[in-house]
């Protein structure tokens, strides 16, 4: 599965996609979505984890025991909503999402606000 951003939802205006992520877990149990990535010590460059719900509404992610940064992505229908770095063990964010995906830092640069993400087989 491959995680993909196309820069703009607008296909006319910029068909192009790029791979933010080949290496994509998805935590479908409630257990799953509360551990997200606590007690790791790290995350490979090319991995996302996402997390999705059945609708939209106010999402929080807290680094409570994650030692290392990430950058969050906040989806409605696979527009993105927000976007956020989030720092190790202090780091806390919330936005609109029907999805929320986690990447390393710096994995989510030019990812902006109306721009398309999406997982792919």
């Amino acid at each position: 599965m491959r995680l993909l951003h196309r820069p703009d939802r607008d296909s006319t205006a910029n068909p192009e996609s790029r791979t933010l992520a080949r290496d994509v877990d998805v935590a479908r149990s409630r257990f799953a979505q509360a551990r997200g990535l606590m007690f790791r010590r790290s995350i490979p460059d090319d991995y996302a984890l996402v997390f999705p719900f059945e609708s939209a509404e106010t999402r929080w992610l807290h680094m409570l025991f994650v030692p290392f940064a990430i950058d969050a992505v906040w989806l409605v229908d696979g527009e993105v909503t927000s976007v956020t770095r989030l720092a190790p063990f202090v780091g806390l964010a919330r936005g609109e999402a029907d999805t929320v995906v986690e990447l390393p830092a710096g994995a989510a640069d030019g990812v902006a606000v109306g721009d398309a993400v999406v997982c792919r087989e």
